[in-house]
């Protein structure tokens, strides 16, 4: 949902809702499924180096 031309905040949240609505709701992550699977592992570094 694109509201960035909306200007009023509670008329933007009023948008944002019923658009939440509307939508399909999401699939739930299966009980098999790690957590963070799907998050950019770091790699192992030296110290002193950051890490992102």
């Amino acid at each position: 949902m694109n509201t960035t031309k909306v200007t009023d905040k509670a008329e933007r949240k009023k948008l944002k809702r019923a658009a939440r609505k509307k939508a399909a709701p999401k699939a739930k992550r299966p009980a098999d499924v790690a957590r963070g699977s799907r998050k950019q592992k770091v790699k192992k570094m030296v110290k002193g180096q950051s890490k992102r």
